[in-house]
């Protein structure tokens, strides 16, 4: 019972880390074995091609949501996310995956999303669908996000995006094992992907 009580605080806390501002906070990772689904998801990537989670059979899969023209938290945790990657062996990067869901279907096309991710050189893979799927597969990790609407006779592309900036961190077999409250502290991160890379 405390231990799901604790997986609900953990995904509160992804939850209320619901701004469009930097949230420089202690990273903590919490143990969601067997409290969250398994990694299922039908995207589309560049040039349009479906990509599910049976493409990623076999490796370490990190999951975040976020999108393309985020000012602050997408950025700086996708160079974390590189700066993590790029302190794994040759092997730890071959058994990793990156993945980048946008919750801005709307402005995030797959070529642009990709293009975004690209920039970080971090293997990462953009993902996006329609607002339904993206819907779906938010709640079924139970992350939060808000789209905000366009001001009065401004164009049809302003406008804000909230979302949470947890990493969700997936076992090669796909069940959902951690989540980090973010990417700031990468070394802590890695001890724990270690485990998983050795299962």
């Amino acid at each position: 019972m405390f231990k799901i009580k604790t997986i609900f605080t953990a995904l509160s806390l992804s939850a209320s880390l619901f701004l469009n501002t930097a949230v420089l906070a202690e990273t903590t990772i919490y143990d969601i074995k067997g409290n969250l689904p398994d990694l299922k998801f039908d995207l589309k990537k560049i040039d349009n091609d479906h990509f599910t989670e049976k493409n990623l059979q076999g490796k370490v899969v990190l999951v975040f949501f976020g999108y393309a023209s985020c000012p602050d938290i997408c950025p700086t945790t996708m160079a974390e996310l590189s700066e993590l990657r790029n302190s794994l062996s040759k092997e730890q990067m071959e058994a990793m995956q990156i993945v980048f869901i946008s919750v801005d279907p709307h402005r995030d096309t797959p070529k642009v999303l990709q293009a975004y991710v690209d920039a970080f050189n971090n293997g990462a893979i953009g993902l996006t669908g329609t607002e339904k799927e993206i819907a779906d597969i938010a709640k079924r990790y139970r992350v939060a996000y808000q789209i905000g609407k366009p001001k009065p006779g401004d164009d049809s592309n302003n406008y804000e995006v909230m979302h949470a900036q947890g990493i969700y961190i997936f076992d090669r077999d796909g069940k959902a094992r951690l989540l980090s409250s973010n990417g700031e502290d990468t070394d802590k991160i890695k001890q724990k992907l270690e485990t998983l890379f050795n299962d």
